[in-house]
């Protein structure tokens, strides 16, 4: 097998994981200015009583939604941060004023396709972790074997790619030495 073939059919393997990854990972990289991952259905503003800050539990803020917000979904968590109650459920995202208790309650649903890709950037079961292992590994043996394509000449690795290289390889060392 030559350098040629591996970089090749590597390649060819993991050419839809490639382009799945690098679009998901653009959407993640711009997940603080919009949800690609979500979209909303519903937003409604409500006025509820809440007790002291102290109170407000796990219990409590279930029995608040399911009860008084009518929504029945799979809870997820709660915090309490800068004088807003936050709740998230599967399919709901809560905040509450704790001094007014004003509130509003967002109904989304996962964006078809974009929302499955970006699960792949966050999935943790083991069978998948050591699958992208092997496509972390991959990704190193592409690359490698990318700069032995041209073995001669004006375009080799030798000759022009090195510089290309090093290039490439300051950008992030000045992001992480300088900017970070």
């Amino acid at each position: 097998m030559t350098i040629r073939s591996i970089h090749r059919d590597l390649g060819y393997f993991y050419v839809g994981l490639i382009i799945s990854f690098a679009f998901s990972g653009i959407l993640m990289n711009h997940r603080d200015y919009w949800h690609p991952e979500k979209y909303t259905i519903e937003t409604k503003e409500f006025q509820t009583q809440l007790p002291k800050e102290s109170e407000i539990t796990e219990t409590f803020v279930k029995g608040l939604v399911s009860d008084e917000l009518k929504i029945k979904d799979k809870f997820r968590r709660h915090t309490i941060k800068n004088e807003k109650l936050r709740i998230n459920y599967e399919r709901h995202e809560i905040e509450i004023d704790i001094k007014t208790g004003k509130g509003e309650a967002t109904e989304f649903r996962k964006t078809p396709v974009i929302s499955q890709m970006m699960g792949l950037h966050k999935n943790t079961s083991n069978w998948w972790i050591y699958y992208s292992d092997v496509f972390g590994l991959s990704l190193i043996a592409i690359a490698v074997t990318g700069m032995f394509v041209f073995p001669k000449g004006k375009l080799s690795f030798k000759a022009r790619g090195w510089k290309l290289a090093v290039a490439g390889l300051l950008f992030p060392l000045i992001f992480l030495l300088f900017l970070a």
